[in-house]
């Protein structure tokens, strides 16, 4: 069982940044796939990032690119998003979550975080 916390959202002008943090119970974190997913209003929820569990594998999705940096850190159980020249349209709830294998696909991961709000104004 792996529990997820996420924390670090909240409110930031465009072109600004935010540093999002999702700690994991259990003492098997580095063995899971590691992802950040968000939905925005209206919209379903989409996937952001992904990290493999030794870190040496990142996946975006494109509208991110260059701009948000997943990380890890197993000794201490959690995982990170770096959200650097944030647009309007990055305004979502994030979500982390934990999975066996990668995915693109919210639904094969098992664990979820219950999501932290992030609103970037224009």
């Amino acid at each position: 069982q792996v529990q997820l916390v996420e924390s670090g959202g909240g409110s930031v002008q465009a072109g600004g940044s935010l540093r999002l943090s999702c700690a994991a119970s259990g003492r098997t974190f580095s063995s899971y796939v590691m992802a950040w997913f968000r939905q925005a209003p209206g919209k379903e929820r989409e996937f952001v990032a992904a990290i493999r569990g030794n870190g040496g594998t990142t996946y975006y999705t494109d509208s991110v690119k260059g701009r948000f940096t997943i990380s890890r850190d197993n000794a201490k159980n959690t995982v990170s998003l770096q959200m650097n020249s944030l647009k309007f349209e990055d305004t979502a709830v994030y979500y982390c979550a934990a999975s066996v294998g990668y995915s693109r696909d919210y639904r094969t991961y098992v664990y979820r975080g219950q999501g932290t709000q992030v609103t970037v104004s224009s």
